[in-house]
């Protein structure tokens, strides 16, 4: 290939892959948690399979949130993915529920007290990240790796496609020539479906929602366009595949775009890092990338628990930058406070948004009117802008 030329590849799974079924589950229980007392301390991780959840992990927060409570709000969130199949129904899995109070020493280290403000839930690096490949400011490969998901889940909960299941993952290669993004070179979709549709027929169904999710002219070559490969996929969900919570951070992330800490979101309250941080993360650079700072922006902060200071902030432009990086560092501790509890008061965290981000991607989404995906607004742009005027 001519130099900057290069295949780049990004996948996404849908709401009801096992392990992201798990996610929409953990960040349900958390959202519980949260409407009954937003300073709940949650983490709670999820195991599905064959006609089976089972929920454990810790948890701080009020009592009047109980374990039938809980097993009405699995059983709700199993629904709405659309499971109501012989090996895994909403209706009639087993649920098993081993949540324990929170570990007093974390607490301690955590909590704010005296002349002590809130500190970090944990040790840990994040890291977010910005370009501008696509409108969203995220990575094109996985924007529409989700995109498509996304649209075949639309058409099968509208009854538009009532021959698709919920189980389905996307893969888009494309290819980047002068490091920009110019058309697909393949594209792989495996999608769950009833047992009397051919795979023919389940590729036609696939084949639209591919076309219009990519920009026009985009498309692959018909050989290269792939279709449920091993030619049949019926037995799909937590009854083919055990899933786990957090098994998925590229694709909650940047598809492989950018670096990741290593740490997972789903299940955990604002007080982890591994999640808050992230979101702090991805929206400086979501601004500073609006701002027209730089064309790629990737931010990485680290913290130690019990600890509110972060301990670094690192910022790489990859060479795109229009300004001092060493400046823009600076700035980006000026605008926004990147302790736990800064980032928490600042991006309004402590409410009940998570559920709707188990799927489809963290980031790139649009901000809710109702505080959701607050980190993706773009409202400090002009600020950092005028920091270098």
């Amino acid at each position: 290939m001519p130099k900057g030329s290069y295949l780049f590849t990004s996948e996404s799974v849908s709401e009801g892959h096992p392990d992201k079924v798990s996610d929409r589950v953990s960040d349900a229980v958390l959202d519980t948690y949260l409407t009954a007392d937003p300073l709940s301390r949650v983490a709670c991780e999820t195991l599905c399979t064959t006609n089976r959840v089972v929920l454990a992990g810790e948890i701080r927060g009020p009592e009047s949130v109980t374990n039938d409570d809980l097993e009405s709000v699995v059983r709700h969130a199993v629904k709405d993915i659309g499971y109501e199949q012989d090996g895994f129904h909403w209706k009639n899995m087993d649920v098993q529920i081993y949540l324990h109070h929170q570990s007093t020493d974390i607490a301690m280290g955590v909590d704010s007290s005296g002349n002590k403000d809130e500190g970090a839930g944990d040790q840990g690096i994040m890291f977010g990240y910005a370009c501008t490949e696509t409108e969203s400011l995220m990575p094109a490969p996985i924007q529409y790796s989700h995109e498509i998901l996304k649209s075949l889940a639309e058409a099968r909960h509208s009854g538009a496609e009532p021959g698709l299941g919920p189980d389905s993952k996307s893969q888009v290669t494309l290819l980047y020539e002068n490091d920009r993004p110019v058309r697909a070179t393949s594209v792989v979709v495996s999608t769950q479906h009833d047992e009397a549709l051919s795979t023919e027929q389940v590729r036609e169904i696939v084949r639209p929602h591919v076309e219009n999710v990519l920009p026009e002219g985009w498309m692959c070559p018909e050989d290269e366009f792939y279709v449920n490969p091993t030619g049949r996929f019926v037995i799909g969900g937590p009854d083919g595949d055990c899933g786990l919570t957090g098994r998925k951070i590229i694709v909650d992330t940047y598809g492989g775009a950018s670096p990741h800490g290593g740490g997972a979101f789903s299940g955990k309250d604002p007080s982890k890092v591994d999640r808050s941080a992230a979101y702090a993360a991805r929206y400086v650079a979501k601004n500073v990338v609006a701002a027209g700072l730089a064309d790629k922006c990737v931010i990485q902060v680290s913290y130690a628990i019990g600890v509110a200071k972060p301990l670094s902030v690192y910022v790489d432009t990859y060479g795109t930058a229009k300004v001092d990086e060493v400046k823009l560092a600076d700035v980006i501790q000026q605008v926004v406070d990147l302790s736990p509890r800064g980032i928490r008061e600042h991006l309004k965290l402590s409410r009940p948004i998570y559920a709707r981000t188990a799927a489809y991607g963290h980031f790139g989404r649009t901000p809710d009117a109702d505080g959701g995906f607050s980190w993706e607004k773009t409202d400090i742009a002009d600020q950092l802008k005028s920091a270098f005027s």
